[in-house]
């Protein structure tokens, strides 16, 4: 996933840069670029405890929904409203983006390439929780813990190592919580990510 969205995402611009000489695609795929060198980077962490540092968890969010919006097809809504303001909390910034894009991109799988994502951020005082919600295919009841396993994989989902890594990066690294807050078989599925302010 990590790596196929900015690797299909550099062959489009390369094509639309054959077409034109505007500078778009080049930034685009500059960013493309950089975002690899993360994943590559990311990945090296894994096995390591990685270092949590203050870091502006609103501008994280914003900067991959970013991303991926522009990467995305144009059937996908995407709805947010987050805080104007600056939250910092510890944080693995790459890490938290690494798992906010993995959840993201498989609610866009479940939609099936056409729906809403909404993503909702409550800030309390000891914690902030992030909702994430699609209106793709949902989860049976049954599968709600399983598919944190590793390897566990639907044939309408495909989640292999995916969110099994990102509740090791959410639970074990930053001692937070990641589940799934609700699901309705046909109507979609709300994942909750809350992580400590301190």
């Amino acid at each position: 996933h990590q790596i196929g969205t900015p690797l299909s995402s550099m062959i489009g611009w390369i094509t639309i840069l054959k077409e034109q000489q505007t500078k778009e695609p080049l930034n685009e795929m500059e960013k493309d670029i950089e975002r690899l060198q993360i994943i590559t980077e990311r990945f090296s962490k894994v096995g390591s405890l990685p270092e949590l540092t203050q870091s502006d968890v609103v501008k994280e969010i914003q900067n991959t929904l970013l991303y991926l919006e522009k990467r995305s097809s144009k059937l996908i809504q995407f709805k947010y409203e987050l805080p104007k303001k600056a939250i910092h909390i510890p944080l693995n910034a790459q890490l938290f983006s690494w798992t906010l894009e993995n959840l993201i991109n498989n609610s866009i799988d479940a939609m099936k390439g056409k729906g809403i994502l909404s993503l909702n951020f409550f800030e309390g005082q000891k914690t902030i929780a992030l909702d994430i919600s699609d209106t793709g295919s949902g989860i049976k009841k049954e599968n709600f813990k399983r598919i944190f396993n590793p390897g566990f994989s639907t044939k309408k989902r495909g989640w292999g190592l995916g969110l099994s890594l990102a509740k090791r990066i959410i639970s074990d690294y930053h001692k937070g919580k990641i589940g799934i807050k609700s699901s309705v078989l046909g109507k979609g599925t709300t994942f909750q990510i809350v992580l400590k302010k301190d």
